[in-house]
């Protein structure tokens, strides 16, 4: 079957209105994008994961806004951006202000959220951790703290071109990273920040950073 290339907005987007979706490049074979865990509602390791979250919080790569939603359902003051049009309006459905917006465009609330929340693999983001984290450095408090998902310790990180394959039509290359427990200290430190606790949720490795 002939592929058409197209943005991975429009890819991604197809993937959140129901398409079966691949992800291309993460590893030896094709892995299905795990679109249903996005757009249920949160469940019991989602919420253990936001009560490390201290309000405000933005949520950062939100898509359709599971975690926002409970995040506010508890009474969190809470943004989330992403990059897709389809992903924040989906957000937006669920009654969640989002905004649609790149971690490195200006922001709302620069340098004053107590949290920033970097779930469900978004660590990956850009594909180079360390900037990632060094700019969501400058939208923290400087009291503030980074609860970060990460991949499970003995995982292999990387920095890989990645595609979306979703009926019959594929995105173009995109960089993403996998960033595992077991590196998330010496990366952290680069951006200047540092590893306050290491949390296994579940089957999940999130770990909390906070300002050096």
């Amino acid at each position: 079957m002939t592929l058409t290339d197209d943005s991975f907005s429009t890819v991604f987007s197809a993937a959140l209105q129901g398409s079966p979706c691949a992800v291309i490049g993460l590893g030896d074979a094709p892995r299905d994008l795990p679109v249903a865990s996005w757009t249920r509602e949160a469940d019991a390791d989602d919420r253990e994961i936001l009560a490390l979250c201290e309000a405000p919080t933005l949520d950062i790569g939100c898509g359709p806004g599971r975690l926002a939603a409970a995040l506010a359902a508890a009474g969190h003051n809470v943004l989330g951006i992403d990059v897709v049009h389809e992903a924040v309006g989906q957000a937006r459905g669920r009654g969640v202000s989002a905004l649609r917006r790149d971690v490195f465009d200006e922001l709302p609330g620069e340098g004053r959220w107590h949290t920033a929340l970097l779930a469900d693999g978004n660590v990956g983001i850009g594909g180079d951790p360390v900037a990632l984290l060094s700019r969501i450095r400058q939208l923290i408090d400087p009291r503030g703290r980074v609860v970060v998902e990460l991949a499970a310790p003995g995982s292999r990180s990387a920095s890989v071109w990645a595609r979306l394959e979703c009926d019959g039509t594929r995105s173009r290359p995109f960089r993403w990273a996998v960033l595992a427990a077991d590196d998330v200290g010496p990366v952290a430190a680069q951006a200047g920040l540092a590893v306050a606790a290491t949390h296994a949720i579940g089957d999940r490795w999130v770990a909390v950073l906070r300002r050096l």
